[in-house]
């Protein structure tokens, strides 16, 4: 007996089953089949189950798509979703422990948990996301925190004595308590372990004036209360070593950061300091493959004397211009936006140097009634000014509008490419021209019998109305440091790779 070919479709005699039995069997499980066929389809209708059968895989991706398309205008280093002052981003389970949340896992609405996920709104997710990418931590204003600052003059061994107010002397301390809110956003807390977390393993560099001494001074006040560090420092460079987590904080001196000398120049004798406004100075490049973030500082040693070189010929001075017959072709304001200018290419041409630099602008100062050495003051300040009482300062302006302009132009660079989304300005001036209470004033030194109050003729004593106390205003430069490698480090590390 053979089988009919599988072709040909009528149902020969010789294949029909011979016993009842095997009929009956068939059509049992025909039967069985077609009552769990339906009652299938009864419980899953056949849109849900049988694509997601099917498709199982392209839908899984197309949702991981969605996530990663949330904010399609959103460039490559936007900042995650998540924002620890904005608990209705994160599920109710996990507040109390937002510290330790996978950012990445919470951008994708992928955490371990997916029951956790499933609380996150896409449309808040989508929300939050337009507004911390266009947040201002710029504008905004001061509010009173009875919380207190982070450490005090007693906690923090690493202190100029000039900065320390409270150790000097200065009666009040309400100056310590006033934080910023920007308009748009929070600016969180100074999180010392969250900063070592994001840094390790890098380091950090104040490069600058002796403001940037302030703030790096500041920095390490806010980190030595959760660990000491040690000191690796030598006469070139202050270094601060923090073997948690290998982080190191270091400080760069550099009143100008472009090059200078003494030697002769020109008709320029040997004495006077010649600045080439268009040579950045050759130490901060020699030591930039060292660093992971440059913190840029300078502007108000333009006030003092030197000589201003461009393209190798003497174009202008301050405070020295022997031929007055000749006009000098730049000022210390045009040298001063010119440098900026200089360094900041320099820097993101390097080609060991992929860091972050950060410029922070211009630190206002308040001599109020004179300079610092024609009996300017700012004795008796103790709050910040309100909001709509700022007093404009000529030269406070033109000095932050020269510094942010040799920035732009130089972010403006079509040769520095994508090398130019590393360059962050850090504009502090309007914010920090309402805190005329935060300097030392005459509480320059512990000496009680220091003169701190104005004398018979109404002449103030000598004060410091230029750097900051510590603790007090200057530690909110560092929490926006803080913030802004926050933004560029989780910004990038979220960034698909293809």
């Amino acid at each position: 007996m053979t089988l009919a070919s599988p072709r040909v479709f009528p149902i020969s005699r010789s294949v029909f089953p011979r016993k009842v039995s095997s009929i009956a069997f068939a059509i049992g499980g025909l039967v069985s089949f077609i009552i769990f066929a339906s009652l299938l389809l009864f419980t899953y209708p056949i849109g849900s189950s049988v694509s997601g059968y099917f498709y199982e895989t392209e839908t899984t991706q197309d949702v991981v798509q969605f996530h990663h398309s949330i904010n399609p205008n959103s460039s490559l280093d936007s900042p995650p979703l998540i924002q620890d002052t904005d608990d209705k981003l994160l599920p109710k389970e996990s507040q109390d422990s937002k510290d330790s949340l996978d950012l990445k896992d919470v951008r994708l609405g992928e955490e371990t948990n997916s029951s956790k996920s499933s609380n996150v709104s896409l449309d808040e997710e989508g929300t939050q996301d337009s507004v911390e990418t266009e947040c201002d931590l710029y504008h905004g204003n001061w509010f009173y925190d009875p919380m207190g600052p982070l450490y005090t003059n007693n906690s923090c061994p690493l202190l100029t004595q000039m900065q320390n107010c409270q150790g000097n002397g200065r009666p009040d301390k309400e100056y310590e308590n006033w934080r910023w809110k920007p308009s748009q956003c929070d600016l969180p807390r100074f999180d010392a372990k969250k900063f070592l977390e994001l840094m390790r393993g890098k380091t950090l560099a104040f490069i600058g004036d002796s403001v940037a001494r302030n703030q790096m001074e500041s920095m390490m006040c806010l980190l030595w209360q959760v660990e000491t560090p040690v000191n690796r420092g030598n006469r070139k460079m202050q270094r601060w070593y923090f073997r948690s987590s290998s982080v190191m904080i270091a400080r760069m001196w550099s009143s100008w950061l472009v090059h200078q000398f003494d030697e002769p120049f020109g008709f320029a004798p040997k004495g006077v300091t010649k600045l080439k406004l268009d040579q950045p100075d050759d130490r901060i490049i020699e030591a930039l493959p060292k660093f992971d973030v440059v913190v840029l500082s300078s502007g108000h040693w333009f006030a003092k004397q030197s000589v201003y070189i461009l393209n190798d010929e003497i174009v202008g001075g301050q405070l020295w211009w022997p031929d007055k017959s000749k006009p000098e072709k730049i000022n210390n304001v045009e040298a001063f936006g010119i440098s900026v200018e200089t360094i900041v290419k320099a820097m993101a041409k390097h080609p060991n140097y992929t860091g972050l630099t950060i410029l922070r602008t211009w630190s206002p100062d308040h001599y109020e009634g004179g300079a610092w050495n024609t009996g300017g003051s700012c004795t008796g300040k103790v709050e910040p000014l309100s909001p709509g009482k700022l007093v404009k300062n000529g030269f406070t302006e033109i000095m932050h509008e020269k510094q942010a302009t040799g920035f732009h132009r130089a972010v403006a660079d079509d040769k520095l490419g994508i090398r130019s989304k590393k360059l962050k300005l850090m504009d502090i001036t309007e914010a920090f021209g309402y805190r005329h209470d935060g300097h030392p004033g005459p509480y320059r030194s512990p000496d009680p019998k220091k003169i701190t109050k104005r004398g018979p003729d109404g002449q103030p004593p000598p004060q410091d109305c230029l750097h900051w106390c510590m603790p007090g205003p200057v530690d909110t430069w560092n929490e926006m440091v803080l913030e802004i490698i926050r933004r560029d480090f989780e910004g990038r590390r979220s960034t698909p790779t293809s």
